[in-house]
């Protein structure tokens, strides 16, 4: 089963989706996108590394993200992966976002026997961005959401920290 879970920042999408892990059937593997790059989103991290606490294996990714579903699949009952939006922004970033986005489109196609829990940015809710790269970005980001709400079976978003189902299949 693939949940998408969807919000805000600091929307509280993380929390709920340790939640599902924790119900989930184990052991676990928690696959973090996010690179610190400066001390604010640094912090952020640790703080995230706190509350998914010492039981849960945590592997951290950059652009390998469908190569490292791969690999795991057949491993772990249960996979978590947050978060989309800074995977596709790392994928952006490196110049090979379309090429990524298929690969990781596919491993969803071919996904069986475990729970994918994967949280990512609904960022189109937000005022029209200035920047053309940020609202190109944000046009990226919400196709992508797009198409794994639809390969989904369920699709969740969290606004102040609840939950509003989209969709259940």
């Amino acid at each position: 089963m693939i949940t998408l879970i969807l919000g805000g920042n600091k929307s509280g999408k993380s929390d709920f989706a340790l939640d599902l892990v924790a119900k989930g059937p184990g052991p676990a593997l928690f696959i973090a996108t996010g690179k610190a790059k400066d001390l604010e989103f640094r912090e952020q991290i640790r703080l995230h590394r706190q509350s998914r606490g010492p039981g849960l294996e945590v592997a951290e990714v950059d652009k390998g993200l469908p190569q490292k579903l791969g690999q795991v699949k057949l491993s772990f009952p249960t996979v978590a992966v947050d978060s989309l939006d800074y995977w596709l922004f790392a994928c952006r970033e490196a110049g090979c976002e379309d090429d990524k986005v298929r690969e990781f489109l596919e491993v969803l196609r071919d996904w069986s026997d475990s729970e994918l829990v994967l949280v990512s940015c609904e960022a189109g809710l937000g005022p029209l961005p200035v920047g053309s790269g940020v609202r190109a970005f944000i046009r990226s980001l919400g196709a992508l959401n797009q198409s794994v709400a639809r390969a989904a079976d369920r699709v969740v978003l969290i606004a102040a920290g609840l939950p509003l189902t989209l969709k259940q299949g």
